[in-house]
């Protein structure tokens, strides 16, 4: 029986079995893709607004020319942590099924690329899976048409045709002025106000000059309604339906992470703020043995929990850990 399990090798998820094996743990990683598959994710050409040092994790320091670290800078550091830790990683190995053992600990079914599945029982267990791979979805007809897509990578295949962004924040508006400039005709839909935009200070400007210029069309109180292969279908503010020619939907509506795992296994999660129960100085939820770190323990916005905030529940953790340890008198993990 492994000692622990944790699920998911983003930043996190990383940090906390680094933490757990200075602890004297050793831990395993199970990782759906690979080592900070999320970051991989992120728009191409995308720079973080942290410094370096605010994305540290394992005591390795984030060595980088940029003021502002790249995806690439980002992707390069998190390879050198697992690869300096030692820690054991299963990548691209997902974890479809947790269950509880009437003696005590979890029993995981995974299912790794080559289509095995190999239980492991364990101990205790991490849920560190953040959200990328569970997108906001519209839940409207077409919406499964290959045109659309909820992730952005980079502009130069929207060149010169119709594209339209669904959102109005920060993802949302940083890829319309990307495509805007790639040579795309962008219109993007958003049901909110210019007032509840939240967009970076230093690109608001930006723009709204654009918008002004008449370079990027901005439907605001509006909604798509039905995807079609060369439209779509728009509720205006006023609540009449028009069609606009289109190639391809970007729905940059944000991400969710999925608590399905925990939910499944008795933690108790808030109706209102969706924050799953959990100790915040050790980040156990209601479940013995059974922790969260990163995005997985913010509520309905995700965004409360960043790499720069998330990267200590690892610490956390192992000291919990440890610390039952020590009550126990052994190895164990008691109940």
């Amino acid at each position: 029986m492994e000692q622990v399990i944790v699920i998911g090798a983003g930043p996190c998820g990383l940090s906390a079995a680094i933490e757990l094996q200075r602890s004297g743990f050793d831990p395993l990683l199970v990782e759906k893709y690979n080592v900070a598959h999320s970051i991989y994710l992120y728009p191409t050409y995308l720079r973080f607004f942290s410094t370096p040092e605010l994305l540290e994790i394992g005591g390795v320091p984030f060595a980088t020319p940029n003021e502002k670290p790249t995806r690439q800078d980002a992707l390069q550091y998190y390879r050198t942590v697992a690869e300096r830790s030692g820690v054991r990683i299963r990548n691209y190995c997902e974890v479809t099924s947790i269950s509880r053992l009437p003696e005590g600990g979890f029993r995981l079914g995974i299912e790794s690329a080559n289509g095995n599945n190999t239980p492991l029982d364990t101990k205790a267990v991490v849920v560190a899976t953040g959200y990328f791979d569970s997108p906001n979805r519209l839940g409207i007809p077409g919406e499964d048409l290959p045109k659309v897509t909820h992730y952005y990578k980079e502009a130069h295949p929207y060149a010169f045709t119709d594209v339209a962004v669904i959102g109005g924040n920060n993802s949302a508006v940083d890829a319309s002025l990307d495509l805007m400039r790639a040579g795309a005709r962008v219109t993007m839909i958003y049901r909110g106000t210019p007032e509840k935009q939240n967009i970076k200070p230093w690109v608001r400007p930006i723009f709204e000059s654009m918008v002004e210029k008449g370079r990027l069309r901005v439907l605001y109180e509006s909604q798509v309604v039905r995807i079609e292969p060369a439209h779509i279908v728009v509720r205006g503010k006023d609540g009449e339906t028009f069609e606009i020619g289109n190639d391809f939907v970007l729905a940059l509506t944000g991400f969710r992470p999925d608590r399905r795992m925990l939910t499944d296994l008795g933690v108790i999660v808030d109706p209102v703020t969706t924050v799953p129960a959990h100790d915040p100085e050790t980040m156990e939820t209601n479940v013995p043995n059974l922790y969260i770190a990163g995005v997985i323990a913010a509520g309905t916005d995700a965004n409360e929990i960043f790499i720069e905030n998330g990267r200590w529940h690892g610490a956390a953790i192992a000291a919990h850990m440890s610390a039952k340890r020590r009550s126990a008198g052994s190895d164990a993990i008691e109940k």
